[in-house]
């Protein structure tokens, strides 16, 4: 499963990490995140040990969702070194995803 990140673990997880994270802002009433979430898992299990790949709940963790002006979801933001360096929202094909990845590997 793909790591759960909090307002409390964000910094530890993700912007300290010294590998690529893709976070998955979602909730559970989301259709489109219901919709996208199997990919975000696959790629959990597929990048394991070269990515960081986890999950916001924005209805239980407003604070992160609000510092980086999430307002539509699912969005994915892509970050690198502690910087977003790119962004999807909506749901994307799983070969999306992985293509934004592997562009900043």
């Amino acid at each position: 499963m793909a790591v759960e990140i909090t307002d409390a673990n964000f910094d530890e997880l993700v912007m300290k990490s010294d590998k690529p994270v893709m976070v998955d802002f979602w909730a559970e009433w989301c259709g489109p995140c219901r919709m996208i979430g199997p990919a975000v898992e696959e790629l959990h299990t597929e990048y394991a040990d070269r990515a960081v790949i986890g999950k916001v709940n924005v209805d239980h963790n407003s604070g992160v969702a609000a510092q980086f002006g999430v307002r539509s979801i699912p969005t994915i933001l892509f970050i690198k070194n502690g910087e977003v360096v790119d962004k999807s929202v909506g749901a994307v094909p799983k070969a999306t995803l992985a293509s934004k990845l592997d562009a900043i590997l």
